[in-house]
């Protein structure tokens, strides 16, 4: 553990009921649990009913966002969020499938991790290798957030001043760039 702490926010995702509670209790009682962590929660977004990515894949997601503040390594808290995960019910069986609990590191502090060459690997990872090819190591900021409006959407209600450190933009910028229809088809709960 450093002896210092850092910013980091976390997208929270879910669209399978879980012990015939839905979505939206999933995602509150994640975020206890992450606090129970040693991880303080500084700001939650609005919830959000956001279509199922990519299409056809399942039910709606309920989408939010955390701004949370740590002493945790990076891995440290990918690992909380990991262990919150298979609380929940999370089975890592399908890539972008259903699932009762997702959790997302999106970005600490400024970091770019492994390092430079890592994060452009994945970000320019073809959609359909995205598709069967998963990191083995943790890629910060996550590589797709800025092309996704079911992350930027929510994460705009608790940093839309974080500035990208590779693509020098901010959340409310990136969220700008993306087309209005798919702004448009994540809707506040």
């Amino acid at each position: 553990m450093s002896n210092s702490s850092s910013k980091a926010v976390l997208a929270l995702g879910a669209n399978l009921k879980l012990r015939e509670e839905g979505p939206r209790v999933t995602l509150r009682k994640a975020l206890d649990a992450i606090s129970r962590q040693g991880v303080v929660i500084r700001a939650v977004s609005r919830f959000f009913e956001t279509p199922c990515f990519p299409a056809g894949a399942g039910p709606d997601y309920v989408n939010a966002a955390a701004l949370v503040e740590t002493e945790k390594s990076p891995a440290e808290l990918l690992r909380v969020l990991h262990d919150v995960e298979h609380e929940y019910g999370r089975e890592r069986v399908q890539r972008w499938g259903m699932r009762t609990l997702d959790l997302d590191l999106l970005c600490y502090d400024d970091l770019v991790l492994p390092d430079r060459a890592g994060f452009d690997h994945w970000r320019a990872l073809p959609v359909e290798d995205q598709k069967h090819q998963a990191p083995d190591q943790l890629i910060l900021p996550h590589p797709r957030l800025q092309d996704r409006a079911f992350v930027l959407v929510p994460m705009v209600d608790v940093a839309p001043d974080w500035r990208h450190p590779v693509l020098g933009r901010t959340v409310a910028e990136m969220l700008g760039d993306l087309p209005a229809d798919d702004i448009a088809a994540v809707t506040p709960l």
